[in-house]
């Protein structure tokens, strides 16, 4: 298995493309902690489930925009696992509207969850990571980083952070025995894309090589990737998983 007895910590794990990571590692032998914000039913179901398989799964409630959270976390981790082998930054949150509708509020709670902790959960677990035999960072961005789209001047700005953010620690952290990459899902089919109306839907997959939506395995198929020794000589990279709506010139 590519991630057997590998300590993973998975931040916003209870549905969609977090979900489908946790499922993926779980099935590759990975010892999983996954955090929940509110919905502690699903997350709990998820734990149910997988651990009845045989798989090693833990949840814990945590807000990664709250220091406090990241700080105990750390605690956490160390209680559960001892140590840790492998992050994955895919928390995030949306507060769609137009930049001229959009309350500073709106801009503050995006860039705090999908920027701002990003930044504070992975300075918290440096040290532990460290510790690691080999470690691994795996930040979730966006296309909407990459591209940009309107009605998400503060979600692009966030997740278009992630990617230089994914940089610049990929640099610092290469001396150190851990790659730090990014992923950069396209279109993808969640609970949030069900709510999209249909004309959008199919204005987006105009744009789309592949005429599909992406699926949360097909995130969690890169994930592992990057979290397996096969993606040992990567780092600084996004990886773009988008149905080829993104090509680079």
């Amino acid at each position: 298995m590519l991630l057997d007895q590998k300590r993973v910590l998975i931040t916003g794990g209870s549905r969609g493309i977090g979900k489908a990571i946790v499922e993926r590692f779980a099935e590759e032998g990975a010892h999983v902690l996954f955090t929940y914000k509110s919905n502690m039913a699903s997350a709990l179901d998820i734990v149910e489930i997988l651990s009845a398989k045989g798989y090693h799964v833990h949840t814990v409630k945590a807000d990664v925009s709250q220091q406090e959270d990241c700080q105990a976390l750390v605690k956490h981790v160390q209680d559960t696992f001892g140590g840790l082998d492998i992050l994955v930054n895919n928390a995030g949150i949306t507060r769609d509207t137009l930049m001229l509708r959009m309350s500073l509020d709106q801009f503050d709670d995006v860039v705090n969850t999908n920027l701002r902790g990003v930044w504070m959960l992975t300075q918290a677990l440096l040290k532990p990571l460290l510790k690691s035999e080999k470690g691994k960072i795996i930040n979730i961005s966006s296309v909407s980083g990459i591209l940009g789209n309107a009605g998400q001047t503060n979600y692009s700005a966030a997740k278009a952070g992630v990617i230089g953010l994914t940089k610049a620690l990929a640099r610092e952290l290469g001396g150190r025995n851990i790659n730090v990459n990014a992923i950069a899902p396209g279109f993808t089919k969640t609970e949030m894309t069900d709510k999209v109306p249909q004309e959008i839907i199919e204005q987006a997959l105009s744009q789309i090589p592949l005429k599909r939506m992406g699926d949360v395995k097909d995130i969690a198929n890169a994930a592992l990737f990057l979290a397996s020794n096969q993606s040992d000589y990567m780092t600084g990279q996004t990886l773009v998983v988008d149905g080829g709506m993104v090509m680079p010139s």
